[in-house]
């Protein structure tokens, strides 16, 4: 089982070409990037752990040059978001923005994606939150097209656009993985449908992860589709990790908080402890 660890990028936090030679060196797969591109005063939408939005939402950089940094300071490392929220996002551009980081890391990239749940913040983008799904749907679609053929088209219901030819194309072939993220069961059969990979929270308000692997198992088999689980939001109970491990997880991402190397490094020489243990 592979181990990642996630954090949201700020102006004031361990900068991030250290933070990614410190997870390579301790034997970290993968550094996971989210996203929000800004938080709208008014608060339609509530954060969905409860309380209070904490402050690293408002402050976190855009993924793709974080990512781009972490990729050109070091040569193994795997490098994503965590998540790309595609419904605020250009299909074309982003597309480019994937095989542009894809190349720069050499073909480390892995593209987690989501729809979102800041309606507030989605509705400053032109995104209808009740048609997010089959938008992102449509969009990641797109993309996928855009990657993968020379001369690229696509005619949906949200995107569309007539034969267009753009490089670079990923490293990766026939693209970088696409994980989709969210809870069960809806996420989980989006992931079934479209993606090559399913990435939910592990610690839900109303169940946990490991609760609900017979039940993700049964719908692979239904589906004849062999996706790998990862679990993200992890906790840091080193002791529960082998508990993901025995329940079939391809990875595990734990978050550190956004600060400086005094509090980050040791937190993850803790850390890589786990790490040797379920390598």
């Amino acid at each position: 089982m592979h181990v990642g660890v996630l954090m949201f990028i700020t102006d004031y936090c361990l900068p991030v070409t250290q933070l990614a030679k410190a997870l390579e060196d301790r034997g970290f797969e993968s550094l996971w990037i989210p996203e929000h591109s800004h938080i709208p005063i008014s608060r339609k939408s509530q954060y969905p752990a409860g309380g209070d939005l904490p402050k690293r939402y408002y402050d976190c950089m855009d993924p793709f040059p974080v990512i781009g940094a972490a990729a050109a300071a070091t040569s193994t490392l795997k490098v994503a978001t965590g998540i790309c929220l595609v419904s605020q996002r250009d299909p074309i551009q982003t597309a480019k923005s994937v095989a542009t980081v894809d190349h720069l890391s050499q073909g480390r990239f892995i593209f987690g994606t989501g729809v979102g749940w800041n309606r507030d913040e989605m509705e400053n983008h032109g995104t209808n939150f009740k048609t997010r799904l089959s938008l992102t749907k449509e969009r990641i679609e797109a993309m996928k097209e855009i990657w993968t053929k020379s001369k690229a088209e696509y005619h949906g219901k949200y995107v569309d656009f007539d034969p267009m030819m753009t490089w670079p194309k990923p490293v990766q072939k026939p693209h970088p993985p696409v994980l989709i993220g969210g809870g069960w069961p809806h996420a989980a059969m989006r992931a079934i449908d479209y993606g090559d990979g399913w990435m939910p929270n592990s610690v839900r308000p109303d169940y946990h992860i490991l609760d609900k692997v017979p039940e993700w198992e049964a719908m692979k088999r239904q589906a004849g589709r062999d996706v790998p689980l990862t679990c993200c939001l992890a906790e840091h109970d080193l002791d529960m990790w082998k508990r993901y491990q025995d329940a079939g997880a391809a990875r595990i991402i734990v978050e550190v908080p956004p600060e400086g190397a005094d509090t980050v490094l040791p937190m993850l020489d803790k850390l890589a402890d786990g790490v040797a243990k379920v390598a």
